[in-house]
């Protein structure tokens, strides 16, 4: 603890302390660790030093400093130590034996023309023996990288990191590019901009983690609250989950259509009327519902009608033949009904990142 006090996070800078800081001379009673000794340490105990970490959350609410309603949940990639050349995909893994295979054909052709010379001219011993070498090198990288994809595809993982298994490569934003990363997810109250709950992850997107660190939030708090959280965590299982816990989302809705990227009405410019169970088009026709289908695990309904088959409309409607058909989750009201508090509470989504944001900031700068 003394290391997280002074913004000393490494085993190796940890190592420096019990030969300069008189305080943990007196504490370790002159005792020196070497830095595997703490790496281990941190290894084989995470489960009590999570404990200790949960103890300080607790005291934080014992001592009133949770408001308890209202917690911004939000997430970061936080790099691993995993070059981004050893982390693979099955993609780069075939690009790269392919690589091999044409260096060894050139390496192959290159010795057939030292055998043509040393028959024709003076021997060539040292060349044909450096590429005899360099070729031996490839067989042995091509073997390394056949080993790689039997774990990858034995795993069933869509990518391996081969220093940090558990890590994966992820998208930065904001122009940052690709690195091998962990996404690392917490839950802040508005109060203090104190950590309520947290979490490490190698998911690459934040779409799957918004009900996994309110429910943590939730076993601190222990009442209802509000959890606010960017367009990334839209989804809409992730949001039942939470009203299902006795949590309040607030989730800005995605502009995602591609009907809208090619011109076209998307599915907000059909209005649904709840009563009759119906979606009426721009051009005022209705739209009931005509089959249903569970996609991926969730339970769609389609709704369409031979009316727009010749409708004025249809050119900036769809492109099919046989007419638009409307697609609806069976718990879209749901997210309807959190686009109705999104609008209504904006003073809940203007501050998010002010309150999500500090605990990110003390991490990069401490």
């Amino acid at each position: 603890m003394d290391g997280y006090l002074y913004h000393l996070r490494s085993s190796r800078r940890l190592e420096q302390e019990p030969h300069r800081n008189v305080e943990l001379m007196w504490l370790l009673k002159t005792l020196r660790p070497d830095p595997k000794t703490m790496a281990d340490f941190r290894k084989h105990n995470l489960k009590p030093l999570r404990q200790v970490c949960r103890e300080c959350t607790v005291l934080c609410k014992q001592l009133d400093l949770f408001a308890g309603d209202l917690v911004a949940i939000d997430g970061r990639k936080c790099r691993a130590v995993n070059a981004k050349a050893r982390n693979c995909t099955p993609d780069k893994l075939t690009q790269l034996l392919a690589q091999i295979d044409r260096r060894i054909e050139r390496d192959l052709q290159e010795l057939d023309g030292q055998d043509t010379q040393e028959d024709t001219g003076p021997p060539g011993g040292a060349v044909a023996d450096h590429v005899q070498a360099q070729s031996e090198a490839l067989q042995q990288r091509k073997l390394h990288y056949a080993d790689v994809r039997a774990q990858l595809e034995a795993s069933g993982a869509p990518q391996l990191s081969l220093t940090e298994p558990e890590s994966r490569a992820m998208q930065l934003g904001k122009g940052g590019g690709i690195a091998v990363c962990y996404n690392v997810q917490t839950a802040v109250d508005s109060k203090h901009k104190l950590l309520v709950a947290n979490d490490v992850t190698n998911d690459t997107s934040d779409r799957d983690c918004l009900s996994p660190v309110a429910l943590q939030a939730k076993d601190i708090l222990g009442g209802p609250f509000d959890a606010v959280a960017d367009v990334g965590y839209y989804h809409g299982e992730e949001v039942k989950t939470c009203l299902a816990a006795g949590i309040t989302p607030y989730v800005a809705w995605p502009l995602t259509s591609a009907n809208a990227k090619l011109g076209l009405f998307s599915t907000d410019d059909f209005s649904y009327d709840q009563a009759t169970d119906t979606y009426q088009c721009p051009a005022g026709a209705q739209r009931t519902f005509r089959f249903d289908a569970v996609e991926h695990g969730r339970h769609i309904r389609y709704d369409a009608t031979p009316a727009c088959g010749g409708g004025a409309l249809k050119p900036q409607c769809t492109r099919s033949q046989g007419g638009r058909r409307i697609t609806r989750w069976v718990d879209e009201h749901r997210l309807e009904a959190m686009e109705q508090r999104v609008r209504r509470r904006p003073e809940v989504m203007k501050p998010r990142t002010q309150w999500g944001e500090p605990p990110f900031g003390t991490m990069q700068r401490g």
